[in-house]
Formats: C-alpha cells, structure tokens, sequence
C-alpha cells in the first residue's frame, strides 16, 4: 500500500502499484499498473521511465491509489480507462460494451483479403477502396469492426447493428471521434432481423439521415459479425475480470457458445448478393459447428483462419 501519498516518487508509485495488483493476482500485473498511473499522469510510457524520481502531486497519487484498488478487485483496465486500442485507433469502452480484443484484428484482416482477392478475380483495379460496397456489422458493441472498416474501406457505405441501445451509443461516439460518422448507419436490431422489418430504431449520427427502410432493399457485399461464444457452461472457468464485468449480451451465445451463428447464417443467405462475403469470428471450440451450417449449396470458398496461438479464430464463406 502507498503509505504516504502526498510525497510520493513515480517510481516508488508504480512498484507499489505493481506489488498491489501482484498480490492480487491480477494479470500482467506490471501492465496494468503502468497504464493506470499513465492513465492518471496524462503521461506516455517514455516520460513514465524518464523521469522516475518526479514527485506525483498528492491528488493524483490517491486517484492513482483508488484506481489500482478497483483493478486489484478485478475491474478491466480498460473499464478504469474508458479506452483500448483496435486496428490502430483507440476506442472508447464502457462496461456497456465487450472489450476489443487483438485476436479480432483477424476478422478485419479476412475481409479485406476477402475482397482483395473478389476483385483481382473481376478483373478490376486492386487499389481497394470499398466504392459501392454495402456491408454490414452485425453485433457491431463498441463500433471497433465497423469503424475500422471504414477506416480502410472509405467508399464503403456500412450498417452497423446491435441489440443493446446502450452499445450503440458508445459505437456512436466513437464514430463521431473518428471521424466516421457520414460513413456508418447504427440500427437496434437483433442480428438481421431489422431487415424483415424489425428495428427498434436507427440511430442517426452527424450527417447521416438515412433510414433502416434505405437498407432494406440492398444486398450486401459484405456481411461480418464477431458474436457472442462463450457458453453458459463455461462461465465458472471464465477470468473474473471477463465473467463479472463484461456484458453478458455480448459474451454469451447460448448455453454451448454457438447457438446464435445459425440463426445469422440463415439470415446472411437471404441477404447476400451472389459473390457476397460472410465473415465470422469463432470461438475456441465453435468451428465443427459453424462449419456444419456453412455445408449447403448457397456456400463456397469456406476457409479458416486462426490466430497467433494457433486457434482458429475467423471463418469465412462466400454465397452463390
């Protein structure tokens, strides 16, 4: 514990702070403590390491304290923050949405191999800037995939969908603070079903006014969506910093984990143009189930990508 904060170094902050969360068996302990105290300093990591003998002003030092106390009980840093990096923007989080993680940069990086590869076929220009495409995120939490494609695709026209209005706003604002907002539709829906009819509501961000029924009688080229997979049987095994903080909506995907993905690859079918583009994040043990459902007529091209710890983490699949 820091036992005086009002005359307290930077160093001696952060082995304090390192201790508190090691005790507590926080992962990546030192991590956690550098981005808090960071986080509390408005400092980079550069500044952190060169100026180690700086003296932390009293409050910041007891914010700095508070905050490593919420993160030993298990809160996310990144719950503590309000922000984490994705595709190299940072993002916005709340407990209202999932946590971006890495492994999800996969998903980004097979749809745009996805589309490189449909044009190259077509034989048009391989410079991809995503002019005309209609996509979809479906279950789009903090607006992470959506907005980095976007980023990428910035001829795109994308619709961004979820259950949660709560999700939704967080998804906005970061639309809104990269500079994406004329770019991405947000719609409540649950998966595709605003397509037959059943939004709640569109969410309308600056410069766009366009409404669901603008989405209805379009087809996409592009369908992606990174559901909820982990099964309720699982949740004791989950770390505590997952199963007591993150949002159940957007983890749970039925008692076994791949429940939803049957549902939204009926829907995908209907609503893909020919040579459209269906791609899915997996989780750890959903892929024999997944790769079932895609074993129909309508499909072709299945392929899986897995991540860097040899997981496979991205199906994708293209309509006939």
């Amino acid at each position: 514990m820091i036992a005086d904060p009002e005359h307290v170094d930077v160093r001696t902050a952060l082995k304090r702070g390192i201790a508190e969360l090691r005790d507590a068996n926080v992962p990546s302990y030192t991590l956690a403590a550098e981005l808090l105290l960071l986080h509390v300093l408005g400092r980079d990591r550069a500044w952190l390491y060169a100026h180690p003998e700086e003296v932390i002003p009293g409050n910041d030092a007891h914010r700095f304290l508070s905050l490593i106390l919420r993160r030993a009980e298990g809160v996310p840093t990144q719950y503590i923050t309000g922000k984490q990096e994705f595709w190299g923007l940072e993002f916005e989080v709340t407990p209202d949405v999932l946590i971006p993680r890495p492994e999800t940069e996969h998903v980004i990086e097979v749809t745009l191999d996805r589309l490189a590869v449909r044009e190259i076929r077509a034989g048009r220009k391989q410079t991809l800037t995503g002019q005309d495409l209609q996509i979809i995120d479906v279950g789009t939490g903090s607006g992470c995939i959506a907005i980095a494609l976007a980023k990428e695709l910035p001829g795109a026209r994308i619709v961004a969908t979820d259950v949660s209005a709560a999700a939704l706003t967080v998804a906005r604002r970061n639309a809104a603070r990269h500079a994406f907002s004329d770019s991405i539709q947000f719609i409540e829906s649950d998966l595709l079903d605003y397509l037959a009819g059943g939004a709640r509501h569109a969410v309308p961000l600056l410069g766009n006014t366009s409404t669901p029924d603008a989405a209805h009688s379009r087809p996409f080229d592009l369908i992606v969506n990174n559901p909820p997979y982990v099964g309720r049987n699982e949740k004791e095994t989950l770390m505590r910093e997952v199963r007591d903080h993150e949002p159940e909506i957007a983890l749970y995907g039925g008692e076994e984990g791949y429940e939803l993905y049957a549902d939204l690859i009926a829907q995908a079918a209907q609503h893909l143009k020919p040579g459209g583009i269906l791609v899915l994040e997996l989780g750890h043990n959903s892929l024999p189930a997944v790769q079932s459902l895609l074993d129909l007529p309508n499909w072709t091209n299945i392929g899986v990508t897995k991540d860097l710890a040899g997981i496979d983490r991205v199906i994708a699949a293209e309509r006939m």
